[in-house]
């Protein structure tokens, strides 16, 4: 089992990160800036975080938009990134996270996501799951 109990606390948690990267004037104007529209598939629990960056919109949940990358990971792997704790490129070669499209136009996002890592830890501190960054 994983660190979440749920594909809705994944929602919370994962595709929340997303929704406060959306809230930034300034994050979310990088993140438009890249034309990217991710998909981000998580197992254990099932769930699917869709990331429209030039929309600036965040769809928990299966939805129609055409995704120009895709990444699928175990939820665990998702909070480790958000945590600071994964290397994605690293992770990638390893077989621990697989992409699918132009991986470049995500490598170039991280130096933008790694600004979200501390507001990611606030967020499971303010929502009582300590738990989790520790998992």
């Amino acid at each position: 089992m994983g660190v979440f109990k749920d594909a809705s606390e994944v929602h919370v948690y994962l595709g929340g990160i997303f929704e406060k990267a959306m809230e930034d004037t300034e994050l979310s104007a990088e993140l438009a800036a890249s034309g990217v529209v991710l998909r981000v598939g998580y197992t254990d629990p099932e769930s699917q975080i869709t990331v429209d960056m030039p929309n600036r919109k965040v769809y928990a949940g299966p939805c129609d938009l055409s995704p120009t990358v895709e990444l699928f990971m175990s939820a665990d792997m998702g909070n480790r990134f958000w945590l600071g704790k994964v290397n994605l490129p690293v992770a990638m070669a390893k077989g621990q996270v697989r992409a699918k499209g132009p991986v470049p136009k995500i490598l170039k996002l991280i130096p933008v996501t790694k600004k979200l890592f501390p507001r990611y830890e606030e967020m499971l501190r303010a929502g009582g799951r300590e738990d989790l960054i520790n998992a």
